[in-house]
């Protein structure tokens, strides 16, 4: 099969794959899945997440790696994806919607927050990956813990509800 595409195709596979990128990002977020988030970055990538973290992306890596899989509930949505392509470079910016569960001095309460991502991303051994990402924050909401399923109108028995979890014990990584 030929690799060779019109510009204009091989514009559309380079943002899909930055795109790939940027979910498969959220997924390891939200699944605790270390190996993953490692492979959207370039070994020598930075993140600066925003007042959070600024530093080389290994160091944030390993501090998600103490943080994520004890982190609870959470799910990343990444929504008005845009990538402007400079050869083996692109600007990507995206924003981030975040739900979290959280538990604070006993308490437990939900937070909805929206971020927007500022990624550089560079073009290396035929792979899209994360150069540089800058996280900034637009907005944050928090509300209490109350998790009914439309007051059991949706889901009657919760008990029997396939629910999400970290890896390896979340669907997406059953073999088979």
């Amino acid at each position: 099969m030929s690799t060779n595409h019109s510009p204009e195709v091989q514009a559309l596979l380079d943002k899909q794959a930055i795109t790939d990128v940027i979910n498969l990002y959220l997924r390891a977020a939200d699944r605790a899945d270390i190996e993953l988030l490692t492979s959207c970055y370039h070994d020598d990538a930075w993140e600066d997440h925003g007042g959070v973290f600024d530093g080389p992306a290994s160091e944030y890596i390993a501090l998600m790696a103490k943080i994520l899989p004890r982190g609870g509930l959470m799910n990343h949505l990444s929504t008005n994806i845009h990538v402007e392509l400079d050869g083996e470079k692109a600007l990507a910016e995206h924003y981030i919607l975040a739900f979290a569960r959280m538990k604070k001095d006993g308490e437990t309460f939900d937070t909805l927050t929206l971020a927007r991502a500022i990624d550089r991303f560079e073009k290396r051994d035929g792979a899209w990956k994360i150069a540089r990402r800058q996280l900034v924050w637009e907005w944050n909401h928090e509300m209490d813990h109350a998790e009914t399923w439309g007051r059991g109108t949706m889901v009657p028995d919760i008990s029997k509800l396939v629910r999400s979890a970290k890896k390896p014990h979340d669907p997406i990584y059953a073999k088979g």
